[in-house]
């Protein structure tokens, strides 16, 4: 695997420089080769009905017990699966999606982020998708591909626990990059990288990081989001060391004001962003749909690692939300999205006002920034050196549930001040009975 690109600046004539993917790979994926059993299925699925395959493993659809389906939309719409659309629904599909939703999606990345490299040519790192089973799976993919034992991987914590599952295991170092309310700090990236020469990152055993890692909107578990010249400067420094960022976004359509803040994907005239969307905060967290969008080098990569495992997203709930998807549009699927911000705006307003009631003012026994995406307040508890014990013991008995904020550190052993409270599930009036039950917690510890 040795594809190319030109460097581009952003705003400027290309220089002479090259991506070259395959340096990225871990010796596990580089080992990775096509299943001709897959490569046939997908052939034969693009081939006209007169075509006789006798090559497939495929069960015969006639055998299944399951005939049609309706699904009742709460507009009052019908998704609806006749026998043959059953048949392909219950069926294997390709590993990278079926087509119409990856078609779909393509054009909404379009509409939405405007990547420049949309219209290169493949081998030059062009924008490329497909499906993953929730983009944790995406994330779980991308690591086993990119992250080698003892390789330096950047990231800002605290971060969500499934990066740290998925990472740990791996044998690499993880370097915290220092972050605030407006997520990762250019300089504190900066400092990090100093201890490499950029002229020398490319020669064996430099150690220099190749991959940084980031929640940019509405962070799990600060509710952090970056700033557009943050994003700028971060991707500079990543062109500067040839780095990838993974650009974990599944807040992104949770963002409470607008215009939105551009993504890393919009500014990557290089072909060095791969980003995952995921469908569970707004249409099911229960389907399981994500994607995975980077350069197609990399993308196709990622599709053998699915090839060799859960081999392709659920037929089924692929069709049933492109379904969805193309009976309302871009245009209705945005009105969906501002109809679940409306929400969880509303959700986060009634935590903030609860928790400046029980919180702060005259009991000031917390702290926190109020987030401008998802669905969490980081608060620092005064006084509070670990609020491990506290929570595990002391907040059960008080009937009140929260997670201590070591388990989103790279050592969850090291003392940490700060809870999550999750602002999605949970009434206004059971949050406020909540931070009420908090706030007597706080106080009879600090005695």
């Amino acid at each position: 695997m040795t594809e190319h690109i030109t460097h581009k600046p952003l705003g400027g004539q290309a220089t002479q420089g090259m991506m070259n993917y395959a340096r990225y790979l871990t010796a596990v994926s580089a080992a990775r080769r096509p299943s001709p059993i897959r490569i046939l299925t997908e052939l034969q699925q693009r081939s006209p009905p007169s075509l006789i395959s006798l090559a497939g493993g495929a069960p015969n659809p006639n055998t299944f017990p399951f005939h049609s389906a309706s699904i009742k939309v709460k507009n009052g719409q019908t998704v609806t699966f006749d026998e043959a659309v059953m048949k392909r629904a219950l069926q294997y599909s390709g590993s990278s999606g079926i087509p119409e939703l990856l078609s779909w999606m393509k054009n909404l990345q379009k509409s939405l982020h405007n990547p420049p490299s949309f219209s290169y040519r493949a081998e030059d790192g062009q924008m490329d998708m497909c499906v993953t089973t929730g983009s944790q799976e995406g994330l779980c993919k991308l690591f086993e591909m990119l992250v080698n034992p003892g390789d330096n991987v950047l990231l800002d914590v605290p971060t969500y626990p499934g990066t740290l599952a998925a990472l740990q295991p791996l044998g690499c170092n993880l370097i915290n990059v220092p972050s605030d309310q407006h997520g990762m700090i250019p300089a504190g990236l900066k400092e990090v990288l100093s201890q490499w020469d950029p002229s020398e990152i490319h020669k064996p055993g430099s150690g220099a990081p190749k991959i940084l890692y980031t929640i940019p909107n509405g962070g799990n578990p600060t509710g952090a989001s970056m700033t557009e010249q943050r994003k700028r400067e971060v991707y500079e420094l990543a062109r500067q060391y040839d780095m990838l960022i993974i650009e974990d976004d599944p807040y992104y359509f949770l963002q409470f004001d607008k215009p939105w803040a551009p993504t890393f994907l919009s500014m990557d005239v290089d072909g060095r962003i791969i980003r995952t969307d995921s469908f569970s905060k707004i249409l099911s967290s229960g389907l399981r749909i994500g994607f995975v969008t980077g350069p197609k080098p990399l993308v196709d990569r990622l599709v053998l690692h699915i090839q060799a495992s859960t081999m392709h997203t659920s037929t089924f709930t692929q069709l049933m939300v492109y379904q969805l998807l193309d009976s309302w549009g871009q245009e209705g699927f945005l009105r969906h999205v501002d109809g679940v911000i409306e929400f969880y705006r509303k959700q986060r307003d009634a935590m903030i006002s609860s928790a400046d009631k029980w919180l702060a003012g005259s009991t000031d026994v917390a702290e926190w920034h109020a987030p401008s995406a998802g669905m969490f307040l980081w608060i620092k508890l005064k006084g509070i050196a670990d609020t491990q014990r506290l929570i595990m013991e002391k907040a059960l008995e008080k009937e009140v549930l929260l997670v201590p904020g070591g388990v989103f550190m790279i050592n969850s052993s090291d003392a940490c001040p700060y809870v999550r409270a999750a602002f999605s599930l949970s009434t206004p009036q059971q949050i406020d009975e909540a931070f009420r039950r908090l706030s007597s917690l706080i106080k009879e510890a600090l005695r």
